[in-house]
Parts: C-alpha cells; structure tokens; sequence
C-alpha cells in the first residue's frame, strides 16, 4: 500500500508529480466492505464495468463510495484536473483513491477495489452511474426517475436497474454536464431541456420544481453500429422485397413521410432511408436536437435553440425549415415534423426539391395526413380545408409507417402511396402491409409482410426516369408469390 504522508496536495497538471492523500482521518473508518486482501497492484485504467455488478452493491458499499468521494474532492483541484487530458486525469484520480482507501485503513478485494476506482473516475470525468448503461450497446432507453430509480429498455421491454445516483445533487449535476455540451442549460429558471450526447442520442431533461420527485432524465440510446436497411431484414422488420421498394423510394427523389408512435423507430428508418440518397446530391437537415447521422459527404445540420433568459433569440423548427430555401437544398430532412413548419416543409416538397423527407408521430398512414393538415392549420394560416388537402397530395408521395408491437418488436406496417383527391378525400392504396397472424408459445408476435398486388405504383414513371423501373417490377412481382 502507498505509505501515508503528513498534509494535502492539490492536483498538479501534468507533467508535476501525483498530488497526495489528505491527512489521515482519525476518525472510526467507515463500515468495512470486505475481508481484507493485500495487494500492491495499481489497477489499470478499463472500461466501464458492466451494470451487472451493481447488483450486489450493498448500502455499505455506497457510504463507503460516498466517504472517499468526499474526501477526493477535498484533496483535488478540479479546475487543474480539467486541464489534464481524460487518461492522465483517470490516472491521477485513481492514485489519490488508493492513497485514501490506505490512510482510512478501508479493507476491500481487489474486484471491490476496482469497481469503486471505475465509479468515482465516472463520477468525477463522466456520466456517473450512467456510464455502464451508456456503454451497452442492447440499451435502447435509459429512464431515469430520480436518484434512486433508473429504468431501461432492452428488446422492446422496459425493465428496473440496481444502478442509483447518490442523491438528487449528484443527478442534477449529471444533467447539467450533459446540456451543457451543446451549450443549452436545465435549472429551476429552465426546467425542461432537449440535448444530446457526443453519440447522437437524444437526451431529455425535466427538473425540478416540474418534475416532484427529483429530476428525470431521458436518454434515447442509438447504436454505435448504425443500422442498415439489411439490419431490418434480418430482424424481421421489412422483407427484402418490401425493402428493395424502399430503396427505390430513397434513391429516385420520392416525397416521403414516416409515421409512428414513440419508440416505434421512426428515426433509426429515416437513417435507413438517407443512406440510399446519392453522394452527389446537397442534403440539409432541420432537427430539435441533432440526431441522424447521415453518410453522405455533402450535407448542413442545422439545429433549433430555445429562447434564453430574458425570452429572446430562440430559433424554431420553421426558421431552419424557410432558411433550408435560400441554402439551394436538393433534399431537406425534416427530423420531426411538430407544428407550423409542416407548411414549408410541404413547400419544399412541392418546389422542385424532390426526395425530401421527414418522420411524425401518427398511428396510421391516414392519420399521418389528416395530422399534417392539423400542424398546418395550427400554424395559423387561413386556407380552405381542400387547398390543404391539394397541397398534401401534391406533396407527398409515399407514407411509411413504423410500429412498435405488443411484443416489444418493430416492424414497418404499411407503406402506402398517396393517389390524389375524390371531393375532399384523400385517396391512398397500400403497397406492402404487414398481416399478423397470431403468436408462438413465448409470446412474440407472427406475421409476414405481403404485398397488396398493385402491380404498378403511381411513382412507376418516377422511378423509370431514374431507371429503376425493372428492379420495382421484379420486387413487387416477388412479393405478390
């Protein structure tokens, strides 16, 4: 073990020696943790532990956690620890926790030992107790309800973590170092936040006094691994015929809307679909907070910004949507289609910038319409409902809906074209729909994506142009056996 040393040294930045231990606290150490083991190996630097282990992490294990915590903090200087690069600041945290752990006379395994290293370098440079939930790549939710709550979903299925925050403080400060990255803030004056991560995942923030029971903390996870439209074949959420269509639609400058529920994958299929955009074309996108990753190499993401403290300067969807006109856009990318902006944005559809795209929440292809014309009329303008309508057929093209489903599995339910108006209805035919048959023994939902036999869609001459014709022919042929 390190020997003791006489007095404290704040944290010196590199390259002056480690800062030391503070003095030996005479008072009674903290509840031991486990039977004593020598060890004079200096644990090296790893990757988050899994969040199994926090399993069996006791009270104790926690008090202990929160001593050294305190006393780390006591010792350290942060604002030099700031200046240290994240792998020499790791290092010089986990030098001075062995020294405390020595001086406290604190009797812990090596495993134990290691575990409490990992969570205090989370705690200090990290997301704190997030960080093992953030590096599974299976976790497609983080839900935090307060400090002594945190739910996940995993295979469509939301269940309870042992993992817990040290109080409401340690919460707060958390989100704070969150938003803070993509300069917005979340206090009593602010409450309610939209961020996100380095990653892209989509984080939401409500505080309190809004949020009674401490702050709650959202976290829509996506996968380091971006998912390919092969990636929803193989998990049963198109078939490959249905997906060759959509390919189709992607790469010919089809008007597309995608609809669904929340959590039904809206965003991950709009990824999908953008992959099929050509690398020559000029694509913006307008997001609440940035989240698709498009591959192209010539694309803008633009991103709203809330007002500020005195209610000024705050930059709204339809502000990015109008600005997307003078950039000389060839697709606009719409992340979330909420209100007003749904006008520009059919707009742009309907003035030349062909294969624009973007995602609302609706439960059917013919409420995602009906949806649109209520944003639109939300926004204020004074036109007749079948101008609206008109404009919407004129517009958009195909909707494609996305579903979660009872088992928790996702899969695309229909991808419908949009034909035109009968007085003031809208007309739409199906091509692909998805037809459950029942369930097996576990539960999980059977069914098969087939074809509704139109033989030729509406946009056959649109995919003609771009040469495309046979391969829709011979898909939708596929799917019709």
């Amino acid at each position: 073990m390190f020997g003791k040393r006489s007095e404290a040294v704040a944290v010196q930045p590199a390259p002056a020696p480690k800062s030391s231990a503070p003095q030996k606290d005479k008072a009674a150490p903290p509840p031991k943790v486990a039977k004593p083991k020598s060890s004079t190996t200096q644990p090296a630097v790893a990757s988050p532990a899994p969040v199994q282990q926090s399993s069996n992490q006791s009270e104790e294990y926690f008090k202990t956690k929160t001593t050294i915590f305190n006393a780390l903090i006591d010792t350290i200087d942060l604002s030099q620890l700031a200046q240290l690069d994240p792998e020499s600041a790791a290092e010089e945290i986990r030098d001075i926790v062995n020294e405390i752990i020595s001086i406290k006379g604190l009797q812990m395994s090596i495993s134990e030992q290691e575990a409490l290293l990992q969570d205090i370098c989370n705690d200090v440079l990290g997301y704190g107790p997030l960080e093992p939930l953030l590096a599974r790549d299976d976790i497609a939710d983080i839900m935090v309800n307060g400090s002594s709550r945190v739910f996940i979903e995993v295979g469509g299925k939301i269940e309870l973590t042992p993992v817990r925050f040290r109080d409401n403080a340690q919460l707060m400060n958390i989100c704070q170092r969150i938003v803070s990255q993509v300069g917005r803030r979340v206090d009593e004056a602010s409450p309610i936040c939209d961020a996100r991560l380095p990653d892209g995942s989509r984080v939401n923030v409500i505080a309190p006094p809004l949020s009674i029971d401490g702050a709650a903390l959202t976290i829509r996870k996506f996968k380091k691994d971006k998912l390919t439209i092969q990636n929803l074949v193989e998990f049963g959420s198109i078939s490959p015929e249905g997906a060759k269509v959509l390919e189709i639609v992607g790469h010919c400058g089809i008007n597309t809307l995608i609809s669904g529920g929340t959590g039904s994958g809206k965003t991950t299929l709009l990824n999908c679909m953008t992959s099929f955009i050509d690398e020559g074309e000029r694509v913006i996108t307008c997001e609440d907070a940035a989240e698709l990753q498009l591959q192209q190499p010539h694309v803008v993401r633009l991103e709203t910004r809330p007002p500020n403290l005195e209610g000024t300067g705050e930059v709204t969807m339809r502000d990015l949507v109008k600005n997307c006109l003078r950039m000389r856009p060839e697709r606009i990318i719409v992340g979330e289609v909420r209100g007003p902006e749904a006008f520009d944005l059919l707009q742009a559809m309907n003035t030349g910038h062909d294969g624009s795209m973007g995602t609302l929440h609706a439960n059917s292809p013919r409420e995602a319409l009906s949806r649109l014309e209520s944003m639109i009329t939300m926004g204020g303008f004074n036109l007749p409902s079948k101008t609206i309508r008109d404009m919407i057929v004129g517009s958009v093209d195909v909707v494609i809906q996305a579903a979660r489903l009872r088992d928790g599995s996702r899969r695309i339910t229909h991808v419908t074209e949009v034909i035109g108006t009968e007085g003031d209805t809208i007309i739409t035919q199906d091509l692909f729909v998805y037809d459950i048959t029942g369930e097996d023994d576990d539960g999980k939902v059977i069914g098969r994506h087939k074809s509704t036999g139109i033989a030729r869609p509406a946009f056959w001459d649109r995919a003609k142009y771009y040469g495309k014709h046979v391969e829709l022919a011979e898909a939708l042929d596929a799917a019709a056996e």
